[in-house]
């Protein structure tokens, strides 16, 4: 007992610890992002400790390589932790596997306290689906249960077990969650699931109560796929009589009302997100409105820095309803973000995607990107938006037909014709001094500014869509490239006559 009196003067006590516990399995998907950013929330509005561990007792399916996915992720959000494998703490060790004796000794001390037995005896096929037969539950009872103590421990010794949870055969369990209340259950209806694998290893369920009792966890958020194992791990807090912390289960993350995301179904993972050219800050932000809202006069607004969040954040705003992952939402609320970058911020975000894109060294990229930058959604977008820069594309003439500028194909290659002559002589090419050329030149024709600028504009793009108007592009390209793409617009419009 002094072991076990040890492990508990070592729990810290009086305020707020949380955790975030991810298996190194892979990516970090939209809904563990989540989870994440709710526990650390929890922990940084109440001023309280955030603890990272890392959850790798099913080595079957560890993934080489995701825990430092984990890290960077963490990392790149802005979610520190104050306890963990690299930075320590009083309760360490901080990965699972590296606390395997510590399982082995509790579960020992839950059969002493009578909520849990060794189990010598190996489940049949018939009675695995009796366990998942519909509605009707139909509980195996183990013989198991009833050995005397003493005889299974010597048993224990020279045949393989597995140690059980001691489930109570009659009454009900009740749990609070602070998202959706009081739940009751049956205890007819739980089974009485293993803690302690034959391998010696523990099982999920087992080594999350043990590993947060032992790191002083005050708030545990998780998925509401587990609510069905609450009541278990309350019926363990109870019989090791340990004081059960506050749960905080959240509605699933959904790609629409029926499904939920999954990466088999292509749903984006955070790394894609940011691979696919979202700024780590928005999808921050718009992963926190995933099932959580602020209140009070802070009920309106959407926009929401870290720091923010930390000063808005409550659990009461979590919902317990489903919340869908609108892809097009993330993308509007991802513009906002880039429009709200200083101009030597979003070109150091774009530059990387505007050099791909424009090789030719005449280009200014500095000026490229102040044009694009109140234009763009999702950094990916830049390629296709200014490829136009690096070469002029094959283009259909009726690009120069445009209802609403009262262009034809007739009166664009009149308009071009007149432009090249009036362009050659043009000395100062920048955009300003373009524009007060070409507004004067409609002027003297006495026609729409639109007349003269939405030709020019095709010729020089061979887009029916630019990020910049026609002598904001004629001004990044230059005199030569923009007159040689004029005469190419002039020869494409004698061609279609």
């Amino acid at each position: 007992m002094d072991f076990f009196e040890q492990m508990e003067a070592r729990i810290p006590h009086g305020k707020v610890r949380t955790r975030f516990a991810p298996s190194p399995t892979g990516y970090m998907h939209v809904g563990n992002l989540r989870t994440a950013l709710y526990t650390w929330l929890i922990a940084r509005s109440h001023g309280g400790t955030f603890i990272l561990r890392i959850e790798d007792t099913d080595q079957g399916r560890l993934v080489e390589g995701a825990v430092d996915v984990i890290y960077k992720t963490m990392a790149e959000c802005g979610l520190d932790h104050d306890e963990g494998p690299d930075v320590g703490g009083p309760v360490g060790p901080y990965i699972q596997s590296e606390r395997r004796d510590l399982f082995g000794k509790y579960a020992e001390l839950l059969c002493e306290k009578g909520g849990a037995y060794y189990c010598f005896c190996q489940k049949s096929e018939d009675e695995d689906a009796e366990e998942s037969d519909g509605k009707d539950i139909k509980k195996h009872v183990c013989a198991c249960r009833d050995l005397p103590l003493d005889v299974a421990k010597k048993r224990a010794e020279t045949e393989p077990f597995v140690i059980r949870q001691k489930i109570p055969h009659e009454g009900t369990t009740t749990f609070h969650d602070a998202s959706f209340g009081d739940i009751t259950v049956e205890n007819k209806e739980l089974e009485d699931q293993v803690l302690l694998k034959s391998d010696g290893l523990p099982t999920y369920n087992f080594a999350n109560v043990v590993d947060d009792h032992l790191m002083g966890i005050t708030h545990v958020v998780r998925g509401s796929e587990y609510l069905s194992s609450a009541p278990k791990y309350n019926l363990l807090y109870q019989a090791f009589g340990w004081d059960v912390p506050t749960y905080v289960h959240c509605a699933p993350v959904m790609r629409d009302a029926q499904h939920k995301m999954s990466k088999r179904h292509g749903d984006p993972s955070y790394e894609d997100l940011i691979r696919e050219g979202y700024l780590t800050e928005a999808v921050l932000n718009y992963v926190a409105l995933l099932g959580w809202s602020p209140k009070g006069e802070l009920a309106e607004q959407e926009f929401f820095t870290l720091p923010e969040l930390v000063k808005a954040f409550d659990i009461s705003g979590i919902s317990k309803s489903p919340a869908v992952f609108d892809i097009q939402k993330l993308r509007w609320m991802n513009a906002e973000y880039m429009k709200k970058l200083t101009p030597e911020a979003f070109y150091e975000k774009a530059e990387p995607y505007l050099r791909a894109a424009v090789q030719n060294p005449a280009i200014d990229l500095k000026a490229v990107a102040a044009l694009v930058q109140s234009r763009c959604e999702v950094l990916t977008d830049l390629a296709e938006r200014v490829d136009f820069l690096d070469r002029l594309p094959e283009y259909d003439t009726a690009l120069y037909v445009h209802k609403k500028s009262k262009t034809t194909l007739e009166n664009s290659l009149d308009t071009l014709k007149t432009l090249l002559p009036v362009l050659r002589a043009q000395e100062d090419w920048s955009n300003a001094g373009l524009y007060e050329r070409l507004v004067a030149l409609a002027a003297e024709k006495e026609v729409k500014n639109s007349i003269i600028l939405w030709p020019l504009r095709v010729a020089v793009s061979g887009k029916a869509s630019t990020p910049g108007g026609a002598t904001e592009l004629c001004a990044l390209l230059g005199k030569d490239e923009s007159l040689a793409r004029i005469e190419r617009g002039i020869a494409l419009l004698e061609q279609a006559q």
